[in-house]
């Protein structure tokens, strides 16, 4: 079994193929040669881990995420995990990989994909709530598929963002101007683009339409049904909302609960994966209001897993176990 760490990973991947693998997971979404069984949560004292297995035509696999919140109080991540693949005919181990690289990757990924999505070339702006791994590398590679000129950040436990500024700063585009907010609001008002990756179980995001108008929204971490990034004004303003998978609509807060309220309707709620088939549509959305919502299934893991492992057979990368 060839074990991949996450500075092993590092030295494989290009961004470009992490969007183009990313991109095919959605043609395989809508192609349906998948199997995916709902994921597994346990909860336990506020500690949570997920299972999530897929099956692809040649290779299955499952991630394994441990999330406890606590962490960040420590000064750790509060995401961490393993991935798994195995061979399909004989359910051999082929790779055991970084899982918080993994998913930071992938989710990085399916984030950007909607910004080259739905967002016209001319943004100039982008927003970052929550400043954690998963925020971290929304922005690496919203940097790359937008010539952002300025990148706004704010997270609301107050931590220092000093490490969190230095590392960005070094790994963006350095026309791109780094400035730290005092709280939300301020955020928004200065982003064309906003990317929420908090755990928040009432929206960061200030409940006023003006303040939202014209903006491109980006939701990465509510996956959770108590969990919500975006205010009941936002989807007033919205003709539809672009989710990344089905589950979603029973998985996370920033739909059920304004579907449960009325705000938003059934028929306003499109598969990502949809829109990516259809320019016209693209075309038209670019300068509408946008809300692309992310809950992360494992067929973005399996996808991005299983180039990750040909990629490191094919450099020699990692080492066997």
């Amino acid at each position: 079994m060839l074990v991949l760490s996450n500075e092993d990973i590092s030295k494989i991947i290009s961004y470009d193929e992490m969007l183009a693998a990313i991109r095919r997971a959605y043609e395989i979404y809508e192609e349906g040669s998948y199997y995916m069984p709902d994921r597994i949560h346990v909860d336990y004292r506020q500690k949570n881990v997920l299972y999530m297995p897929c099956f692809l035509k040649e290779v299955f696999g499952t991630k394994i995420v441990t999330i406890f919140p606590e962490n960040i109080q420590k000064g750790i991540p509060s995401l961490d995990g393993l991935m798994v693949l195995n061979d399909l005919d004989t359910g051999a181990p082929l790779c055991m990989m970084d899982g918080k690289t993994v998913t930071a990757l992938r989710t990085g990924a399916v984030g950007d994909v909607a910004i080259q999505t739905t967002t016209p070339e001319t943004v100039k702006t982008v927003g970052l709530i929550g400043a954690g791994a998963q925020g971290y590398h929304q922005l690496l590679y919203a940097c790359k598929v937008r010539p952002f000129e300025k990148v706004f950040l704010y997270d609301a436990y107050k931590k220092d963002l000093s490490d969190f500024t230095a590392r960005l700063g070094k790994a963006i585009p350095p026309s791109a101007e780094l400035i730290v907010c005092d709280n939300a609001e301020d955020l928004v008002r200065q982003s064309d683009v906003v990317i929420s990756a908090t755990t928040a179980t009432s929206p960061p995001i200030p409940d006023k339409a003006e303040l939202l108008r014209g903006k491109h929204f980006v939701g990465i971490g509510s996956y959770k049904p108590h969990m919500r990034e975006f205010p009941d004004a936002l989807f007033s303003l919205l003709d539809f909302v672009y989710y990344d998978a089905d589950i979603a609509l029973e998985e996370t807060g920033d739909l059920i609960q304004p579907l449960a309220s009325g705000i938003l309707k059934r028929e306003q709620l499109k598969r990502f994966s949809r829109l990516l088939q259809d320019p016209a549509e693209i075309k038209e959305i670019a300068d509408k209001t946008t809300l692309f919502k992310s809950v992360g299934v494992s067929i973005f893991d399996m996808v991005a897993a299983d180039l990750l492992y040909n990629k490191a057979r094919e450099k020699g990368v990692g080492y066997s176990l």
